[in-house]
């Protein structure tokens, strides 16, 4: 049998994929392989498994998913009883995250011994283990438990094969990954110094002065200290001419090599979201999207405005990142009120963080250049086509992702996509797009209630949620599973820690108040439904009608005779939100089988009905509360 953890959680017999049917029990497997061979308790188990909300069936629920396993791993392996939790005994089973510590440890006896070769050559087979962010499609619970001791392990990892790397004179090969690495890990100082060591050895003493200085201001913003030893040692070898050497040469300066002409890995995408929940089966497939051997590298990503399009976008890009050595860029194709950007203006942007020179006063708002490289000076004023044919030409080949935000048009996203097979792509924006894109899109729907439970406990502190836990469910049912307005309920009640839940919820409950409720600081439900009616290009007027039609489910028949509009006029207004992801599909309300049903999001509703309405009131359904 094998068990990799280092990724996704898989388990193999005779290199033959075991199906192991949903995340929690891949979470569980995982625990009890983390464990190696100790007991993991139930409480334990539990609290991977659901968190602070079991279900009052836990214990048989983990019987269940034992029973489950042992069905599927037996003979080889074996799960065992023994209180106050399980086991497991896994013989001569081969083990991914054992595998890579028995490498790792030998790898730093032959550092210590200055057997470079060897040790780079044992660290090669360790960190080729890796398949992906640990644990991947395993519960957030146990990613979180987990997640600060694999990314350490792998970072020291790294680490030790690039002074194995230096030692043999290999600056020139690892100047790539290590800038890399220093923009996944600012705050590791010894790969800050590796880094600037190699930059000096190829020539570029100027750009390892700079790294320096400008991990010195990294370390004071986000920890308030000065560079320590190492990093500062670095400093002043770099200043005093001493990193020439390696392990055998002379002391004498050797000539050096010409730095390499490419362009330094631009990397662009927003911080990861903290509070990122659920979303499992729809991350797990983005991630196999934009993993190596993938057919098809484009992706759309598509849903009603506050959904979390753009979160789980960049969860995805955040943890696939590793396959692009080339760069990760992220753009955003409109302005905070859904106009959509200039495609000159944005290539423009795309061009400087791929290493075009751009002419002082030529950008969009008058900046200087930005990056450096080779190609001639880039403006505004070349036309579309000439900056999409150098667009294609800084893409081609390489080992790119690019995220494109609020997309609004088949025409403006054709601009933007890369040239060739190499480059992936993940676009957010409207359903028609899957026309340009391909296959692969991904509908974001409105979160389950024990994930919005999460979300918002995430948000405020489970303390506060676990106080007033009914007041806490009826502010999820108020938020209907959206995550902006989750987070944004959140963060009221985060600043306001003399509110109860229950303040908040009385505040949400009438619906004509709840869009004015769900808005703070920078984060405003309203606001974001509005850019996405304007990006999409929903009339306001189809919405107003719309609003008629309540919350509960209804056919086109039914909405054509409370519009009074024909059947085929009312069915494509309908047709027209859906494909918005203003309208969702909806179970039966009761005798029409078969027949589609329809029904907007509560939130979408209370924004239709703050518009001006058209139609007299007293056609209009019941709303829900």
């Amino acid at each position: 049998m094998e068990f990799s953890l280092l990724g996704p959680v898989e388990a193999r017999r005779n290199g033959k994929p075991i199906g192991l049917s949903g995340t929690k029990m891949r979470t569980l497997l995982a625990a009890l392989l983390i464990a190696r061979g100790r007991v993991v308790p139930d409480a334990r188990l539990s609290w991977l498994l659901w968190g602070a909300y079991p279900p009052t069936t836990m214990n048989a629920q983990i019987y269940t998913y034992v029973s489950r396993l042992r069905k599927l791993l037996e003979p080889e392996v074996a799960i065992v009883r023994r209180a106050p939790g399980y086991a497991i005994e896994t013989g001569d089973s081969l083990i991914d995250v054992v595998e890579f510590e028995r490498l790792e440890r030998e790898s730093r006896a032959a550092l210590q011994a200055h057997r470079y070769e060897e040790a780079g050559a044992l660290l090669n087979r360790a960190l080729d283990l890796w398949r992906g962010p640990a644990l991947a499609n395993t519960t957030d619970l146990l990613v979180e438990q987990q997640e600060s001791h694999w990314e350490e392990v792998r970072a020291a990892a790294l680490e030790n094969r690039a002074e194995a790397g230096l030692a043999l004179g290999q600056h020139q090969h690892l100047t790539a990954e290590l800038v890399r690495l220093v923009c996944d890990f600012p705050l590791r100082e010894r790969m800050r110094a590796q880094l600037m060591t190699a930059l000096y050895r190829s020539g570029r003493q100027a750009d390892a002065l700079r790294v320096f200085h400008e991990g010195r201001h990294v370390l004071a913003d986000e920890l308030g200290v000065d560079p320590g030893a190492e990093l500062t040692g670095t400093y002043q070898a770099v200043l005093n001419g001493s990193l020439d050497t390696v392990p055998g040469e002379s002391v004498t300066r050797a000539p050096r090599e010409p730095a390499p002409t490419g362009p330094v890995a631009p990397s662009t995408l927003p911080a990861d979201t903290a509070t990122f929940v659920g979303r499992g089966r729809e991350l797990a497939s983005l991630q196999a999207l934009l993993a190596p051997g993938s057919p098809v590298r484009r992706g759309l990503i598509t849903g009603m405005g506050g959904v979390g399009k753009t979160a789980l976008a960049l969860r995805a890009a955040h943890t696939s990142r590793y396959h692009f050595p080339d760069g990760q860029l992220y753009v955003d194709l409109a302005d905070a009120d859904g106009t959509a950007r200039d495609p000159r203006e944005v290539l423009v942007r795309l061009l400087r963080a791929l290493g075009e020179e751009t002419a002082a006063g030529d950008g969009p708002s008058g900046d200087s250049r930005v990056g450096a490289g080779t190609s001639p000076a880039v403006a505004l004023r070349p036309g579309l086509d000439e900056l999409v044919r150098r667009y294609r030409a800084r893409t081609a080949g390489r080992k790119l992702l690019v995220v494109l935000d609020n997309v609004s048009d088949t025409e403006q996203l054709a601009a933007l996509l890369p040239d060739g097979e190499e480059p992936a792509v993940l676009v957010i924006g409207h359903a028609h797009l899957a026309a340009a894109i391909g296959p692969h899109t991904t509908v974001v729907e409105p979160l389950g209630d024990d994930d919005s439970l999460a979300l918002l406990a995430a948000a405020v502190g489970v303390g506060r949620v676990a106080e007033d836990l009914a007041a806490a469910r009826q502010i999820v049912a108020y938020c209907g599973g959206v995550p902006l307005a989750l987070r944004t309920a959140g963060a009221r009640l985060a600043a306001r820690p003399h509110w109860s839940p229950a303040l908040l919820a009385g505040l949400l409950a009438a619906p004509a108040n709840r869009l004015r409720e769900l808005r703070f600081g920078g984060l405003d439900m309203s606001r974001s439904l509005r850019s996405w009616l304007r990006l999409t290009g929903v009339a306001e007027d189809d919405l107003r009608l719309c609003s008629a039609l309540g919350e509960r489910s209804f056919s086109a028949a039914t909405a054509a005779a409370v519009l009074d509009l024909p059947v085929v006029l009312a069915e494509d207004l309908l047709e027209r939100l859906a494909d918005a992801s203003l309208m969702d599909p909806a179970e039966p309300s009761g005798g029409t089988s078969g027949v589609p049903q329809y029904r907007l999001h509560r939130l979408v509703l209370c924004y239709a009905r703050s518009l001006p309405v058209r139609i007299p009131v007293d056609t209009a359904l019941p709303v829900a509360s």
